[in-house]
């Protein structure tokens, strides 16, 4: 087969057989297929799109270059959630000993950050000793012991995933819809979970800006769970404000541990059950409340023997930067408009994210936010806090957020939109809801 006559196929529109899907996905992974070619392959997909039945077998295709997992021996039934990215998204921390609370098994392999948006690994590694690699031998008895996993994809699950992420990367194709949802769901299917929820970000601080390219993505993913027998829904979230009151990696760990210990900001609390709920409905499980397993400290119990079963010290004391710098509220009044993406870039710049996969983080990086957009806030109060061990960053860092404050005079409202102006309106954390 000839990759050329599959990429003028899709270069002119056309749809992809099953046969060029499955060869052109074996004979890449295997480097019989340049980076160039499947460059020009991806931009055609970019540009062109692809059915459900392209998408399905491209899925397919990638899940069967590597293995597939099995949960089947477990007595409990499996769920697991994938949230597409934001600032100070900690929910998948204390959402995983939550639902495991609740009686179902967390498979959750989580990624590291990238850019502004943080990694769950990279949070969980301010934990002193604390392991995101494990054998699929160790992951699967965390499970059996614990009820709940949070670790690092194996290289052996669906690796043509890894080398055609790579190069989407540095080729201006991340934002084809077809290969974001084959890539999230051929890890997902290939883990072997039973039930799967999605966290759909939306707004300046998420992947996807806009609302209908994000329903797009969330019907795409739910119909691939959906034809592979995993039973799958979506939520869209909004993220034009960070979640809670931290961005950046130990910062984030504090804040979690506290949602466990029946505290935490409102709406990672709220967030964080709303998910659970929806996992514990694809798996099957009636009858349990979240919140309460949130209130009588179960999830809390759950987590610690998480934590310990990695390696990891749940009593230790969490890294803190060297170096803080307060950034006061210029003017007193209502706290309108508080931008994700800056405080996310913000929080990179200052050395809780990376520009390359390789690069190290600071685990006590971060900015600290005093204060959320409906809140009153007064001339010289402290607004934001950003942390680093290198000092000289923090003036990138305050350009970043140059222009991200808006503080109106008016007050708060229940419903409708404004911007800064005479009424304030607190946004819907959860937008949507997308089913099979």
């Amino acid at each position: 087969m000839s990759v050329i006559d599959v990429i003028r196929a899709k270069r002119d529109g056309g749809r992809l057989t099953d046969e060029q899907i499955d060869w052109v996905i074996r004979a890449y992974t295997a480097g019989v297929v340049a980076d160039e070619q499947m460059s020009a392959l991806a931009m055609a997909i970019l540009l062109n799109g692809m059915d459900r039945r392209e998408i399905n077998r491209w899925t397919d295709a990638m899940i069967g270059t590597g293995i597939r997992m099995d949960f089947s021996g477990l007595r409990r039934p499996t769920a697991d959630k994938h949230s597409t990215g934001g600032v100070g998204d900690k929910i998948t921390l204390p959402l995983a000993p939550l639902v495991a609370a609740c009686g179902a098994a967390v498979p959750q392999l989580s990624g590291r950050g990238l850019g502004h948006t943080g990694g769950t690994l990279d949070k969980l590694e301010s934990i002193p000793g604390w392991r995101a690699r494990l054998s699929p031998d160790e992951m699967l008895r965390v499970l059996r012991e614990v009820g709940a996993v949070i670790c690092a994809a194996g290289d052996e699950l669906a690796p043509a995933d890894r080398k055609l992420y790579a190069l989407r990367d540095v080729t201006g194709t991340v934002e084809s819809i077809p290969l974001i949802a084959s890539s999230i769901m051929s890890k997902k299917i290939a883990e072997g979970t039973g039930a799967l929820v999605l966290d759909v970000k939306v707004g300046s601080g998420a992947f996807m800006k806009d609302r209908a390219q994000a329903r797009q993505l969330a019907s795409t993913m739910v119909a691939l769970g959906t034809d592979h027998g995993v039973r799958t829904v979506a939520l869209l979230t909004d993220m034009q404000v960070p979640l809670g009151l931290t961005a950046g990696n130990a910062l984030e760990v504090r804040e979690a541990v506290e949602v466990l210990a029946g505290a935490g900001p409102s709406d990672v609390v709220e967030l964080t059950i709303a998910l659970a709920r929806e996992m514990l409905a694809a798996a099957g499980i009636d009858g349990v409340d979240p919140a309460a397993k949130l209130a009588d400290g179960s999830a809390m119990d759950v987590w610690r023997r998480m934590i310990r079963a990695q390696g990891g010290d749940p009593d230790a004391e969490l890294p803190r930067a060297r170096e803080r710098h307060v950034l006061a509220a210029p003017a007193s009044g209502t706290l309108t408009r508080l931008d994700a993406l800056a405080v996310g870039i913000a929080a990179w710049r200052l050395g809780a994210g990376r520009t390359r996969k390789e690069d190290a983080v600071q685990p006590g990086a971060g900015v600290e936010l005093h204060a959320k957009p409906g809140d009153t806030v007064t001339a010289g109060a402290p607004l934001l806090t950003l942390h680093t061990d290198t000092p000289e960053r923090f003036e990138a860092a305050l350009d970043d957020l140059a222009g991200a404050v808006t503080i109106g005079t008016g007050t708060v409202g229940t419903d409708g939109s404004a911007e800064g102006g005479e009424e304030f309106t607190r946004r819907a954390l959860i937008l949507e809801r997308v089913s099979a």
